[in-house]
């Protein structure tokens, strides 16, 4: 039976009525109960804070006193940029700086024919190669001993000087007529400019790239292969139209604007945290650094016989005409270009051993081949490949030795430097060597004196390689 409609509505309100309501929690209320647990946790913390500075003092005035590590320390690999418009200008400027360094020594053989015949008719072929090889020597040892000037943050430094005599030598060369005078202007004053800026080219990418520091290396050395390029062809058209004294200085300019470059967009990233010793003498108790060393010692003995000789000897044995003999050096660095850069792009993936062997076992044998060059076309196709595979011996010395010092980076400046300056002994003795043995036994036996340095070479860096990761052909190395 229906009950009235308002009997209804009374039961109804009889039930909420008795029902206990639950208080109703707003926004606001939880946002100021959250504050007063906040403010209580804060109270409670300063608290333990005080009672712990107490407790603690000790031990927090000796953490004050720790030095503060960079976390842009360049022993850090995660920390280098590995690239980025910055570090890629230092590869820019690395190359201007190795193609008016290598890119100059590269050279000699141009200025050495013209001295044989031009210049200093009446001078040895030995002696005048005293002249390339005090420049190359100088290039590597005082490279050895700028490297702590370096770690002491005295780039811009070396920079200044180095680009300063690099023109006032080239400038003075200009102005000699007699053998004292040019050993003095391009064999000190510009090898002295080139040391300055050797190491301090290498060294700095180090601080850019870690992974790709084989690639980087690779791009700036090429440099000297460009330079090793134009200024022997600048040389060979100038000289007969505006005479010697005004090419040597047509060269100087070049080097002078070259050196711009460099000298503004360049920039040290980070110092060493401590300056390095000159000498890293446990060093040479490693096995397989002491075998690099005296292994690049022996290639760079033989390395320079085609690059100071092949000129003088496809004219002389009427190969080519003088025109086109002076052409053989461009030939020979422009494919260094690419014997630069293709070698170090490799390394990075296989080693830098697994790439500098095979590079020196090729440049032995195309070493002892120039004995049976006849023509035109094998002598320029033999410099061609010999430029392509000698180029390796620039760029791959300094990423070996990265490599063997992945856990002493702090030290890697100091083994690069006293590696050099060993090798440097090399470059002083073997052209002169090469001269003496062609004043008594000729031209033949040059090429196997320089064939069997590269040979004795490439055993030693077996040798090292063995040393270093053992006699898996396999193996990254």
């Amino acid at each position: 039976m229906d009950q009235p409609r308002g009997t209804l509505e009374k039961q109804s309100n009889t039930v909420s009525d008795e029902t206990p309501s639950q208080p109703s929690l707003s926004s606001d209320s939880i946002r100021t109960r959250d504050s007063e647990v906040a403010s209580q946790l804060e109270v409670q913390e300063k608290m333990q804070h005080v009672i712990g500075d107490g407790e603690n003092q000790e031990e927090t005035d000796d953490a004050a006193l720790e030095p503060v590590q960079s976390k842009h320390s360049v022993r850090d690999a995660s920390s280098i940029p590995d690239g980025g418009l910055w570090a890629w200008l230092q590869v820019l400027g690395g190359f201007f700086l190795l193609f008016n360094s290598w890119g100059v020594i590269n050279t000699y053989g141009s200025y050495s024919a013209y001295y044989g015949t031009t210049l200093l008719p009446n001078t040895s072929p030995s002696a005048i190669s005293w002249i390339g090889s005090i420049q190359a020597f100088l290039l590597l040892e005082v490279g050895a001993l700028t490297g702590p000037i370096y770690d002491a943050g005295y780039f811009r430094e070396l920079l200044i000087f180095g680009s300063v005599m690099l023109v006032l030598g080239q400038m003075m060369l200009s102005l000699c007529t007699e053998y004292w005078q040019i050993l003095l202007a391009q064999g000190f004053c510009i090898g002295i400019g080139t040391g300055a800026l050797f190491i301090p080219s290498v060294a700095i990418l180090s601080t850019y790239f870690s992974t790709r520091i084989g690639t980087a290396i690779g791009i700036a050395a090429s440099g000297s292969s460009f330079g090793g390029v134009i200024y022997p062809i600048v040389f060979h058209k100038l000289l007969p139209k505006i005479g010697f004294a005004w090419t040597t200085r047509v060269l100087g300019f070049i080097v002078l604007g070259t050196m711009i470059i460099p000298n503004v967009v360049m920039r040290v990233r980070v110092l060493p945290a401590k300056s390095r010793s000159l000498l890293d003498l446990p060093a040479f108790l490693i096995p397989a650094y002491s075998f690099q060393v005296f292994g690049f010692f022996c290639g760079f003995m033989g390395l320079y016989m085609p690059f100071f000789y092949a000129q003088v000897y496809a004219i002389r044995q009427h190969i080519t005409n003088p025109d086109l003999g002076f052409y053989l050096l461009a030939v020979m660095n422009s494919t260094s270009v690419f014997g630069r850069i293709l070698p170090n792009l490799f390394s990075d993936k296989v080693g830098p051993f697994n790439v500098v062997i095979p590079c020196c076992l090729v440049s032995g044998l195309l070493c002892v081949c120039f004995m049976a060059v006849s023509n035109t076309a094998g002598i320029v196709v033999l410099m061609a490949f010999y430029g392509f595979f000698s180029g390796s011996f620039v760029s791959l010395p300094p990423t070996i030795i990265m490599h063997l010092s992945t856990d002493a980076r702090d030290k890697i400046g100091t083994r690069l430097g006293q590696s050099f300056a060993c090798i440097a002994v090399g470059v002083l003795i073997g052209t002169p060597i090469g001269g003496a043995v062609l004043d008594r036994s000729g031209f033949d036996a040059v090429w196997t004196f320089g064939g069997c340095m590269l040979f004795g070479s490439a055993a030693m860096l077996v040798m090292a390689r063995v040393a270093f990761k053992g006699w898996g052909l396999m193996i990254r190395a």
